[in-house]
């Protein structure tokens, strides 16, 4: 294994799962209690978007990557989400046939009211996304 694929593993985002909104599954993020409650503080009461930017790394030998960036548009909030995507492809497929995205906190994830859903706006990029992801899984 490579120095940078192991960097790259080493980096992944453990919570990555589905939660479900109106019988619907919905891919999510979990952050830790602390950096969750942390954005909801400095978002609370206002308007916000999110800005959503999925930059896809790849090897050509089947490792695909998705760097998740999220760009609040108050509290000058900016994350990034490192997903290995062979083992949260579902997380993309959801992704692309729902176009929304919940934040959570891993402290309490099945919480209705500790959820944080983003429409997504560009539902064709998303497919893009996938399709890119797809390819890059079976070489």
């Amino acid at each position: 294994m490579s120095d940078e694929l192991a960097s790259l593993l080493a980096r992944v985002h453990r919570g990555i799962t589905t939660f479900e909104v109106n019988s619907q599954k919905v891919p999510c993020i979990l952050f830790d209690a602390e950096k969750y409650d942390s954005i909801l503080q400095r978002v609370a009461g206002r308007p916000v978007s999110i800005n959503t930017d999925l930059n896809i790394l790849q090897d050509g030998m089947g490792h695909v990557f998705v760097e998740i960036l999220l760009t609040f548009s108050v509290g000058d909030i900016v994350e990034t989400v490192l997903v290995d995507a062979r083992q949260s492809l579902e997380f993309f497929e959801l992704l692309a046939s729902t176009t929304m995205m919940a934040l959570s906190s891993s402290a309490s994830p099945a919480a209705q009211g500790n959820v944080f859903v983003i429409q997504m706006p560009r539902p064709d990029k998303i497919v893009n996304a996938l399709e890119i992801i797809r390819r890059g899984l079976v070489c």
